[in-house]
């Protein structure tokens, strides 16, 4: 069974992600230390709140520097959920310029709301037009609805990009580079679709 780290960084909602990464047919290990991160199988970041706190609390935990290495480095399977997949980025600009991890280039800003109707934060259920043959797509229709939360998101290269989700004038949805992934959706809030795509980064790993 693949050994799955969860990194724990005080901002993240472990216990779903690890149920679900069980449930999966992985082996979830939940963790904030760096020398966890040297055996792993595969590396999930999952995440909620604001991008320059989760940087702060992943410097003052030393996981900056062992996370690019395992990922850019080792080029062990990395998937970045909601913020996580943020924090991907080289900057974002929540709470104030902030490097990120860099494993993507990219920024992180803040939606602008397109029309009168349109609500910020984004929540709730929307549809991902997949734009490129990505191994996380396997098994999942074009289109498939996944769960979001969230008020900023990814800018970041076309060559980059695996899909797309028409909100807001349209946003990078899920990203990826190498064995780097990232999704600002939910997975393990996405019901079935979302179980096929951790099935999917396990068979990575």
């Amino acid at each position: 069974m693949k050994e799955i780290v969860i990194v724990d960084y005080g901002m993240c909602n472990l216990d779903s992600v690890g149920r679900a990464v069980e449930k999966c047919g992985g082996s979830p290990l939940v963790s904030a230390e760096a020398a966890d991160l040297a055996g792993a199988d595969g590396i999930i970041l999952p995440g909620v709140g604001a991008f320059s706190d989760a940087m702060h609390n992943l410097k003052d935990r030393g996981l900056v520097a062992p996370l690019r290495e395992q990922a850019l480095g080792r080029g062990v399977p990395f998937l970045g959920i909601c913020l996580g997949m943020q924090l991907m980025a080289g900057v974002g600009h929540e709470g104030g310029r902030c490097e990120g991890l860099g494993l993507i280039p990219g920024e992180v800003v803040r939606f602008i709301a397109d029309t009168p109707q349109t609500r910020i934060p984004h929540v709730g259920w929307n549809q991902v037009e997949q734009l490129a043959d990505c191994p996380l797509f396997a098994g999942i229709s074009d289109q498939t609805d996944f769960y979001f939360v969230h008020s900023y998101h990814f800018q970041c290269d076309d060559r980059y990009v695996l899909g797309r989700t028409p909100y807001c004038g349209g946003f990078n949805s899920v990203v990826g580079a190498g064995s780097c992934f990232g999704t600002q959706f939910h997975p393990e809030k996405s019901l079935a679709a979302g179980q096929t795509l951790l099935r999917n980064f396990l068979s990575l790993c």
